[in-house]
């Protein structure tokens, strides 16, 4: 299984924006830059994640991109979601269903594989990837 690089991005995005100064607003430009992407192209990911409620974009020369929920309370499957949407990985076509039941068994477990990967990533905050980056630059600099 596989995400898209948007949520890649997505996520990398959120990390830095969690690193910056507090209430500091960061630019798309910036944000682009330290990922090496096209800024049309990080705004969209930036405008699904502002969608998603999960950041927020202020204008102006001061402007640019900031994290709006308390940061503790975003999750790796929140960012997921605003950038895949919630519709699942797999599904059965019609010609593939079991001949002895009208719901596919394969699905089935896909199914809840998914829900078992959803679960875990729902408890797996991007603070604390933040957090960890952070102490490994303070033991780098003493």
């Amino acid at each position: 299984m596989k995400y898209s690089k948007a949520t890649n991005y997505a996520l990398h995005t959120m990390v830095y924006l969690m690193l910056a100064d507090k209430g500091e607003a960061v630019g798309v430009e910036q944000l682009a830059k330290i990922q090496k992407l096209s800024p049309t192209y990080l705004s969209k990911i930036l405008t699904k994640l502002v969608k998603a409620g999960l950041i927020e974009s202020s204008p102006g020369a001061k402007g640019g991109y900031r994290i709006v929920k308390h940061s503790r309370d975003i999750s790796f499957l929140n960012v997921i979601h605003a950038i895949e949407g919630k519709t699942t990985l797999f599904s059965c076509s019609q010609e593939h269903n079991d001949i002895s039941n009208e719901n596919c068994l394969i699905e089935k477990v896909m199914i809840e594989a998914e829900e078992k990967m959803a679960k875990e990533l729902d408890q797996k905050y991007i603070v604390d990837i933040a957090r960890q980056i952070e102490a490994s630059h303070l033991i780098m600099e003493e």
